[in-house]
């Protein structure tokens, strides 16, 4: 059950990390707020993982090409929903699109069960779906035609582009054969390396005042990259101990994060659907812990 307070404790550095980038959303392009994620994560997740061989023993990962794969395409799917994240925070308010974006978990459970033999209990299902449902109560403001396409297609987007990272993340940590902690730290941290990379040289090359604007917000840029760093921490652990899609599910707690966040900093107004779907989310939650 160590999967359950790493999922509580990375839901909570997310939500966080969402409300940092919403503010740097505000002055700052959607791919710098997603290397903001990363630039300084790389140190941090190198730090732990030293720090995870000086307090235990464990043996040195051998990688493959197939292992590097998955870690390129895992990094390009979490550069992709986090870029549309972040557009979603300019289509409609911070708890709306983050709600979007969360349709991952549903997502990650039909994935999961089609190609990575990841499969559910009849009581595990029923908690993604309620949580699903959850989510769309508390995205959809009134009916179906009051969602716009363009937030629609960019929530969904988002939800798949973080479901096929966790489903990649997951897979390329068992590969390894190390103690969960060791084979979540070593690909945390080749996964971070490798977006910060192919970052960079994207806002070199095609928005160098990008940087300079990070380096101008030096304590937002860093909390952002904070944030991410203990939330991927937390999230990876978990992924590596249990099935992405009870993971993701229990994680929809975030939500209950961003709803305070929400309405004390960026003063946003809150509604009964949005405690309709913060009960409903904590429903699913319990049904995936019981499962």
């Amino acid at each position: 059950m160590l999967w359950i307070p790493f999922t509580l404790f990375a839901a909570f550095m997310q939500a966080w990390r969402n409300a940092f980038q919403k503010h740097l959303s505000q002055e700052v392009s959607s791919v710098g707020v997603t290397l903001a994620r990363f630039i300084y994560a790389g140190p941090l997740a190198a730090v732990y993982l030293l720090l995870l061989y000086h307090w235990g023993e464990a043996e040195l990962p051998v990688f493959n090409q197939h292992y590097w794969l998955l870690i390129l395409l895992a990094s390009l799917a979490q550069i992709a929903a986090t870029v549309l994240m972040v557009m979603l925070f300019r289509l409609r308010n911070y708890a709306i699109g983050v709600g979007l974006a969360k349709s991952e978990a549903v997502i990650a459970a039909v994935l999961g069960a089609l190609f990575f033999s990841a499969l559910l209990t009849p009581l595990a299902w029923l908690g993604v779906l309620i949580g699903g449902l959850a989510i769309w109560l508390m995205a959809n403001p009134a009916s179906l035609k009051a969602v716009s396409l363009p937030t629609l297609l960019t929530g969904l987007g988002s939800g798949l582009c973080f479901a096929l990272t966790t489903l990649l993340v997951r897979e390329a940590s068992l590969m390894l054969g190390l103690p969960f902690l060791h084979s979540a730290a070593w690909v945390l941290l080749c996964v971070i390396l490798a977006q910060t990379i192919m970052l960079l040289c994207w806002v070199v090359i095609r928005e160098p005042t990008t940087l300079s604007a990070l380096w101008q917000r030096p304590r937002l840029t860093g909390a952002i990259s904070l944030c991410s760093f203990f939330g991927s921490l937390g999230w990876f652990t978990a992924m590596s101990l249990e099935t992405v899609a009870l993971v993701k599910t229990l994680g929809q707690i975030e939500i209950l994060f961003t709803l305070i966040i929400s309405a004390r900093w960026f003063r946003e107004s809150l509604s009964r659907r949005d405690l309709i779907g913060l009960f409903l989310i904590v429903i699913g939650a319990l049904c995936v812990i019981i499962a």
